[in-house]
C-alpha cells in the first residue's frame, strides 16, 4: 500500500520520463499520507486513446489513480490528486503538435483488499 496505476497513452512513452516521475512520486505519496507501507506502481500504455471527439493522433491521455487504506480525508485526497498533476506536468514536457490532457483520483482501496509477500 499505496498501490498506484498509470495509464497513458501509448504515444506518449517517448516524452514521458516515467522513472523520474516515479521517484518524485512515491516519496510525495508516503508524506502526504502518513503511509508506513512501500508505494507500488503499474505503468500502463494504453494503445488507442480518445478525448471527446478527438483521437489519439490529437490528444494523448494519462491518468493515475491512487488506492489507499481508506481513513484518510476527502481534502487530503484532493491535495493529493493536485500534487500528482503538478508532478504530472513536470514530467510530461509540452507537446507543439498535440494536447495532452492528465487526471489523478485518489481512493479507498475496498475492503477485502490484502497483500502477500510471495517467495519462490
Amino acid at each position: 500500500m499505496p498501490h498506484i496505476t498509470v495509464d497513458y497513452s501509448a504515444q506518449l512513452a517517448g516524452v514521458f520520463d516515467r522513472r523520474a516521475f516515479v521517484r518524485e512520486l512515491h516519496p510525495m505519496v508516503v508524506e502526504e499520507t502518513g503511509s508506513a507501507g512501500a508505494c507500488k506502481t503499474f505503468f500502463r500504455p494504453v494503445a488507442e486513446t480518445c478525448v471527446g471527439d478527438r483521437d489519439g493522433a490529437q490528444v494523448g491521455f494519462v491518468h493515475v489513480d491512487v488506492g489507499l487504506l481508506p481513513g484518510r480525508s476527502e481534502e487530503l485526497k484532493a491535495r493529493l490528486s493536485d500534487g500528482v498533476l503538478a508532478l504530472l506536468g513536470k514530467h510530461l514536457p509540452g507537446q507543439d503538435d498535440y494536447e495532452v490532457v492528465a487526471s489523478a483520483e485518489v481512493r479507498d482501496l475496498a475492503g477485502s483488499y490484502r497483500l502477500s509477500h510471495l517467495q519462490q
